[in-house]
């Protein structure tokens, strides 16, 4: 994706989202700052598709919803909504039908202008809603991803991971996915 401008300063929760139903276009909102997203490249939307698909028919027969780039992701302690590429949530979340409070895998594909942003501000927000058991960062251009997860004692840990022939294990759906099957008809760019 490009990079996010801001749009408008210090908008009341109620009224950025009462605005983003009525809305083309996607914005973020951090703190009362609203930011406007742009769209996002072939090889991105490739990415995500693969991961929404491998993903839902992982979900099959479970609780677990899967959500593409549209559903909002809401931090309440930060006062922020994201809008993650992929979002899993596998708990009842009927707080509101445009956004989710109780996610429990949070994905993103990276690109030059929102790898910074996806690596700090993003990934602290998330690491604090109370569901969430896996972050991860999927790179556009090669077979990488960076996999964030909490452990049994709450605590986070990061892993890399590169390869083709690579596995994941996800937590939810409990699911092992292969990075072949996350850039599959994907052009990678060589070095």
């Amino acid at each position: 994706m490009a990079k996010a401008q801001t749009v408008q300063t210090q908008l009341p929760e109620e009224d950025y989202l009462a605005g983003e139903r009525l809305s083309p276009e996607r914005h973020e909102y951090v703190d009362g700052q609203v930011y406007l997203m742009a769209g996002a490249s072939k090889r991105h939307s490739e990415i995500a598709v693969n991961l929404t698909t491998a993903l839902r028919l992982g979900a099959r027969k479970t609780s677990c919803k899967v959500y593409a780039a549209d559903m909002k992701v809401r931090v309440v302690g930060r006062k922020s909504y994201y809008y993650p590429d992929v979002v899993v949530s596998c708990e009842q979340d009927d707080e509101d039908d445009y956004y989710l409070e109780n996610p429990c895998l949070i994905i993103e594909v990276l690109s030059e202008s929102t790898a910074k942003r996806d690596r700090s501000e993003k990934l602290l927000a998330y690491m604090n809603i109370p569901t969430l058991r896996a972050y991860l960062l999927v790179e556009q251009d090669r077979a990488e991803l960076e996999f964030f997860y909490k452990n049994a004692d709450g605590g986070w840990w990061v892993e890399t991971f590169s390869g083709l022939e690579t596995v994941v294990k996800l937590p939810c759906p409990a699911i092992s996915l292969s990075l072949a099957e996350i850039y599959e008809g994907v052009l990678l760019a060589t070095k």
